[in-house]
């Protein structure tokens, strides 16, 4: 396996990000005497806050602005002050990939704020060379730009990365951008038409480095 950088992916991918948020949506709509959509909330899984916006506000009409107020009120107050867990097998993976001397990326639909904050806390920040985040992009996910950005940041041409995914939208964006793609899916399965792109998915992390040490 020829590479020469990895770009992950960091809700749901290297932080157990999605069932707290999910949790505190629930919440949300709970405070708020709104119903909670599950199938509406899952579909929002790997996207930018533009295409947030535009899925909630079809399901949620006018009622979307004070629920996404208590939501990110509520969602910031954890984020921005708790260490988030991380999924299993991140620090062996990061730890051993920084022994080969493989630049490490992340391309995440996170805002630069609120991703930075979330990867200090969780003591990750010191494995991460750069940090690309859904607000630097005109295309978020499943568009391939912010993967194409993130490698364009390594010096790296996309081919050459690995990229590590958790959601459907997410792999279709490293796909399109050509990249080696690895899918550990979280809330969400792959779909039939990801599961088509040919691509190794697996469990964990913990996999993914053994995959790695034998390629």
């Amino acid at each position: 396996m020829n590479y020469q950088a990895a770009i992950f992916d960091m809700d749901g991918l290297l932080l157990d990000t999605e069932r707290v948020c999910m949790r505190i949506f629930k919440e949300a709509c709970a405070v708020q005497n709104l119903p909670f959509h599950e199938d509406v909330y899952l579909s929002i899984i790997g996207c930018n806050a533009a295409s947030i916006d535009v899925i909630f506000r079809k399901a949620y009409g006018d009622d979307l602005d004070r629920l996404h107020d208590e939501w990110r009120t509520r969602y910031n107050a954890v984020v921005k002050h708790q260490a988030i867990p991380l999924k299993e097998g991140v620090i062996e993976l990061l730890e051993w990939l920084k022994a080969q001397g493989t630049p490490i990326a992340v391309a995440t639909s996170t805002a630069h704020e609120v991703a930075t904050k979330k990867l200090e806390l969780a003591g990750l920040a010191k494995y991460i060379d750069n940090l690309t985040t859904g607000c630097e992009v005109a295309n978020g996910k499943p568009h391939p730009e912010i993967y194409q950005l993130a490698a364009s940041r390594l010096n790296v041409e996309p081919q050459h990365c690995l990229a590590f995914e958790d959601s459907n939208n997410g792999v279709r964006s490293a796909v399109a951008a050509n990249m080696m793609t690895f899918q550990i899916p979280d809330l969400v399965e792959p779909c039939d038409e990801v599961r088509q792109f040919g691509h190794a998915i697996v469990p964990s992390l913990h996999e993914v480095l053994a995959k790695l040490k034998t390629a």
